[in-house]
């Protein structure tokens, strides 16, 4: 097992200010995710040298596993839960069914933003006490008026199926909280989307100028399990199996993903159970106490980022697993000819410009690809990206090439901060 040490970073990450218009989700900037990625060749060719000593030493694909340690730097790169940590507590830590909502084994302090939301005066109630009072359309309404959002649906777990979208309105209200109390599941039956946001769609209402930058509404999703997601038929805003999130604020805490699906081919286009693009100046998604599949047959397939994708979009993933996952597209982000393209980032998609990807006491196994990045894709075109990773596992990920790291593909100058880790 190669050991790495790595140092911390000499400069704060500077914020992503998005480059996306108004009104549609385009290409990322320069429509290429890195021609060294799609050439198939084990390394990129890319000027510059990674500011975490020792990082080259791991590239080329027969770098063998991981075990690094270092210090934290500043900016978004920073260790989560600096300025204040909170308690969060987990209804889902020890379900009746399925895997667990988490990494048992992540420790990792949460940061005072990422915590619950608080539901303890919820402005709509989901229910009437019983299993029946729960159902699909009264959860589109409750999205769609916004607000604190709880389910009384009674004592035992509970499965809501969707005929549709659940669809937030911009003009609803500035912050839209939904809490499945631990004890609840959107289905979308395998057919359809279950949850979707977008600033920049007129049918949902503008709310300023600048869509693609505004700082709401803000959405927090806790404590609810996301299943049978699919996206195949939509177009205009392909990806995110189960949820798909653009403009505005966007936190995950306390949710399990299983078994969602996306488009199954085409460049970009990804996140089985999450898609995200343009946050409110570059500020960071928070992903905590989450699961991505979790165990075999409860794993989620798109064409690239089986687990969660994005483009220009920072991340901080906090205790969280991610496994059974796959990317399930062919030739490559741009696609190689004649091929249909896709197949990157079984657990992980990301791609842009300026971005941070921060992973803390997470685990990610078991995914696989077809094409780069059987863990994590990660591609900053402009090379000005980092990828931190603190007290975290990655393994047994299967498929593709172009490693830098054992299952990460990303240019062999991105800003690597290794910490505690085993990646192997």
């Amino acid at each position: 097992m190669q050991r790495i040490e790595s140092t911390p970073s000499l400069m704060a990450v500077a914020a992503l200010v998005t480059t996306l218009a108004c009104g549609g989700e385009g290409d990322s900037p320069g429509s290429s995710d890195g021609a060294p990625a799609s050439s198939g060749t084990n390394g990129a060719a890319s000027s510059g040298t990674s500011s975490s000593s020792g990082a080259s030493s791991a590239s080329g694909s027969g770098a063998g596993g991981s075990s690094a340690s270092g210090t934290s730097s500043s900016g978004a790169g920073a260790a989560p839960g600096a300025g204040g940590s909170v308690i969060v507590d987990n209804p889902l830590m020890d379900p009746e069914e399925g895997p667990p909502a988490g990494n048992p084994e992540g420790t990792c302090d949460v940061p005072m933003e990422a915590g619950l939301a608080d539901t303890a005066s919820p402005d709509r109630v989901v229910g009437t006490g019983t299993a029946e009072s729960c159902t699909g359309n009264s959860v589109i309404d409750a999205v769609a008026a916004g607000g604190v959002i709880t389910f009384d649906c009674g004592p035992e777990p509970v499965t809501i199926e969707l005929d549709s979208p659940a669809k937030v309105f911009n003009d609803a209200s500035g912050e839209i909280v939904i809490d499945g109390g631990g004890l609840v599941t959107l289905s979308g039956r395998g057919t359809n989307r279950i949850l979707y946001m977008n600033t920049c769609d007129a049918n949902q209402v503008h709310t300023t100028e600048h869509c693609q930058n505004q700082d709401h509404p803000r959405l927090t999703i806790q404590n609810i399990t996301f299943s049978g997601g699919n996206s195949k038929n939509e177009t205009e805003y392909d990806g995110g199996g189960a949820v798909w999130v653009r403009g505005g604020r966007v936190k995950v805490i306390n949710t399990r993903f299983f078994n969602n699906v996306c488009a199954d081919t085409g460049p970009d286009v990804g996140g089985a159970g999450l898609r995200v693009l343009s946050q409110y100046e570059g500020l960071p998604v928070y992903v905590v106490n989450s699961t991505f599949g979790g165990a075999e047959g409860y794993g989620n397939a798109c064409s690239n980022g089986g687990g969660l994708s994005s483009i220009g979009v920072s991340w901080t993933i906090i205790n969280s697993l991610f496994s059974h996952n796959e990317a399930t597209g062919n030739g490559g982000n741009p696609q190689e000819d004649g091929t249909p393209g896709g197949g990157s980032g079984g657990a992980i998609y990301n791609d842009g410009d300026t971005m941070t990807l921060s992973l803390c006491g997470v685990r990610i196994e078991h995914n696989q690809v077809n094409a780069y990045g059987s863990a994590i894709f990660f591609v900053s075109n402009n090379h000005d990206g980092t990828v931190r990773i603190d007290a975290s596992v990655i393994r047994e990920n299967t498929g593709g090439g172009w490693n830098v790291l054992p299952g990460i593909s990303m240019h062999e100058d991105t800003e690597q901060i290794i910490d505690a880790s085993t990646i192997e």
